[in-house]
């Protein structure tokens, strides 16, 4: 009844706030919320006032966001704050209304998760991986503090996420890749697969357009055959369950098109090659009768071996409890079968979300007694990564909270989540930082194996300790897969070993000072130390060598501060001799420049004025490179790098040397300019993203990223924009940090 009266609502009457809050009204009634409607209405009033002026991008008044967003989380069951909370999530950060000013009339909980859910924009940071990690960083900590910041959080991007056609291309991409990185696995990991489904299929729309247009096209082609064969195959199963005098509710779906697609690229598989595009879930009243359908679905079917899962005696960390099975039909296509109760498809739906469904019949206003225990791991994470640099933190999210996670066993039958490719250190920082520090050796199953042992689904994990062990190696930071491991390994360095630390990191310093042309006594002015010192919030020099030295800083990253430090000191400091040199060569450039003739396309040709210039595609040159260039009949002057293999290589003889000209880089350079990049790299499942996501971080202009596999080696062709050769070789460096990637090299090298 409800579908029947939205679709009698024009389009035009869709961009009508008023409209919309009216329906949102209707559904709050039906809901159960209708004692709170007042103070709702209070909260519509309050952001229309706020946000009065302020346009989305498809022209519509900007409250049209906030009253959707109040949609989705009454959608999700939430309570009359996360209601009220949604309506004012934006104006914080948007209008000039304060905290104070929410707290006043809505109450401290409101104001706190309005505060969660607003991004740090009054901070400014010095790159964007900074800001985003800070952001990300301050919403956990609003959300251990209240869960309800990201449940209205993933509620606001993926109404975003539903609107974002009408944003530009760069936006798209990069909002795409941050959902599929963070909001669709933070959604997953509480335990809302329906929200996690609409933002992957979401923003794989953006993110590979052309993939998600083969499957979308090839399944409206199929489903009409794909409708008769689950059809049948429901009746057969509702059959055989009447017939046992089982009551069960049976659906079938077509998988979401985010699920085909990684299973196409992880197992290298054309659409015709994926067999199982259907999946069925039999709902039934109790625990037994789950166990009873899956032997009554064996029985008519034939399972496929290894296939079986049970999470009902084994729950996933999110609290997602079912039994999968997969199995062959008549018709020899496999499929897939999950079997649960009414409770477990209301959690595996929507997650702590489905809580308050359970709260609200008890008239209370937060989960129910024992709820908040189950979601330890956001302050567990938040507490283990509280000394981590940006990166690390952001490295560490991806793994403790969003990888494939490995089942194991402690001697006493406690089961123990760990990320995939967990290994018996990771297990025994788990249990306890003292148990990691004491450990001498591990034994899985019964046998002794070594400490970089790839523990799997359902081995039992035996740690030797010694009150004799003289605590972890170094070393062990490298086979260490979990995030909380690691950081324990590097306290204890921190608080064991700060005399070794304080060498061993004043010796990383200065290698990596060496690669990038400055020594030690480069930035030991007080001038350049004291800032850095007060930006990473180290008391003493030592200090700084001290986190270098256990890991707390990488000294990459504070080698690349103090050579900004000394670049902005030198601006205001006498000149050195080799700063005059440097000046008096760039004098000698801008004499020259102003002899020269006119630059076309930020190129110098030497003797020719308003000549056409054109950049070879085989070698891409970019500002900062040494040119030459070539007289191309009829063509103008093509430009090449002079180690491009076509100049090292080219003819010799009078007439083709005469074709060779002179140029150079104009001073003033304004212009992008187009090059690209050849990655070899082991083939492994998530390299194209993690390679999309450090371009996004540097907020590199992609115009082309295509991979392919050679037989165990991917081969990543990008094509990009970038203004000098010095972004160029950031790029590339940053490239070469990818797990997996053995070179980065420049087209025509």
């Amino acid at each position: 009844m409800e579908e029947k009266q939205e679709n009698k609502i024009t389009a035009h009457q869709l961009l009508d706030p008023d409209v919309m809050y009216a329906a949102l009204e209707e559904k709050l009634r039906a809901g159960g919320h209708a004692a709170e409607l007042e103070r709702i209405r209070a909260a519509y009033d309050t952001a229309k006032a706020a946000h009065e002026g302020q346009k989305r991008k498809d022209g519509s008044p900007y409250l049209t966001h906030c009253v959707a967003v109040a949609e989705i989380c009454v959608d999700f069951g939430l309570d009359a704050d996360s209601v009220v909370s949604a309506l004012l999530h934006d104006v914080i950060e948007d209008t000039s209304m304060t905290y104070d000013d929410v707290a006043r009339q809505f109450g401290a909980v409101v104001a706190d998760i309005v505060d969660g859910v607003s991004k740090l924009t009054r901070v400014q940071y010095t790159n964007i991986e900074d800001e985003q990690m800070e952001n990300l960083r301050k919403m956990l900590m609003a959300m251990a503090k209240d869960i309800r910041v990201i449940l209205i959080k993933i509620a606001d991007r993926l109404h975003n996420m539903r609107t974002m056609a009408y944003q530009s291309t760069d936006k798209q991409r990069s909002k795409s890749l941050e959902t599929m990185e963070i909001y669709a696995p933070l959604a997953h990991r509480l335990g809302m697969q329906r929200a996690k489904w609409e933002l992957e299929d979401l923003s794989l729309q953006y993110l590979d357009p052309e993939g998600y247009r083969e499957i979308t096209q090839y399944l409206e082609q199929k489903m009409p055959q794909l409708e008769s064969f689950m059809s049948s195959v429901e009746e057969r199963i509702r059959a055989r369950l009447n017939e046992e005098g089982i009551n069960a509710s049976i659906f079938s779906r077509i998988k979401h098109v985010y699920s085909i697609y990684r299973k196409m690229y992880a197992q290298k598989l054309s659409m015709d090659g994926i067999f199982d595009l259907c999946a069925f879930r039999v709902i039934v009243d109790t625990i037994p009768d789950c166990y009873n359908v899956l032997g009554l679905i064996h029985d008519m079917f034939k399972p496929v071996p290894g296939r079986f899962k049970d999470y009902i005696s084994t729950p996933k960390p999110n609290m997602y409890q079912s039994v999968h099975t997969t199995v062959i039909g008549g018709e020899g296509i496999p499929f897939e079968v999950q079997i649960r109760t009414w409770d477990m498809h209301h959690t595996a739906e929507y997650g702590i979300a489905a809580h308050w469904k359970y709260k609200m019949t008890d008239g209370g206003n937060s989960l129910r007694s024992g709820d908040e225990d189950k979601f330890a791991w956001v302050r567990f994470l938040l507490e283990s990564q509280q000394e981590s640099d940006a990166q690390d933190f952001f490295h560490n999210l991806k793994i403790d909270m969003f990888a494939d996670e490995v089942f194991v066993f402690s001697p006493k039958g406690d089961v123990i989540n760990l990320p995939a490719g967990a290994t018996p250190i990771d297990f025994a920082y788990m249990i306890h930082s003292d148990v990691g520090n004491h450990m001498v050796g591990a034994k899985v199953n019964g046998r002794i194996v070594t400490y970089d042992y790839t523990l799997q689904n359902g081995d039992i994990v035996e740690i030797r300790t010694s009150k004799s062990a003289t605590g972890p190696s170094r070393d062990w930071l490298n086979v260490a897969k979990s995030g909380s491991a690691r950081t324990k390994i590097k306290q204890w360095f921190k608080k064991e070993r700060r005399e070794e630390n304080i060498v061993r990191g004043r010796d990383m310093l200065a290698d990596e000072l060496r690669h990038n042309g400055l020594t030690l006594d480069d930035v030991q002015d007080e001038e350049i130390l004291a800032p850095i010192l007060k930006r990473l919030c180290y008391g003493s020099v030592d200090d700084l060598y001290a986190a270098i030295g256990y890991g707390g800083l990488t000294a990459t990253r504070a080698a690349n501060r103090l050579k900004d430090e000394v670049a902005r000191s030198a601006k205001t400091e006498k000149k050195t001799a080799l700063d005059k040199v440097s000046e008096a060569a760039e004098r000698r450039e801008q004499q020259a420049a102003r002899r020269e003739v006119k630059a076309v396309h930020g190129v110098l040709v030497a003797g020719l004025d308003n000549c056409l210039v054109k950049f070879s595609r085989c070698c891409t040159p970019v500002p900062g490179d040494p040119i030459v260039g070539f007289i191309t009949r009829g063509q103008g002057v093509s430009i090449h790098r002079q180690d491009c293999q076509n100049y090292l290589k080219r003819p010799r003889g009078p007439e083709e040397d005469g074709r060779w000209l002179s140029v150079s880089w104009a001073s003033q350079i304004t212009d992008s300019y187009t090059t690209s990049l050849v990655l070899l790299a082991k083939d492994r499942s998530g390299l194209v993203m993690d390679i999309a996501t450090v371009l996004n971080a540097l907020n590199a202009k992609v115009r082309t990223l295509s991979a392919r596999d050679t037989g165990g080696q991917a081969v990543v062709h990008i094509t990009l924009e970038v203004r000098s050769l010095a972004e160029l070789r950031t790029i590339m460096g940053r490239l070469a940090g990818v797990p997996g990637v053995r070179e980065v090299n420049r087209s025509g090298s």
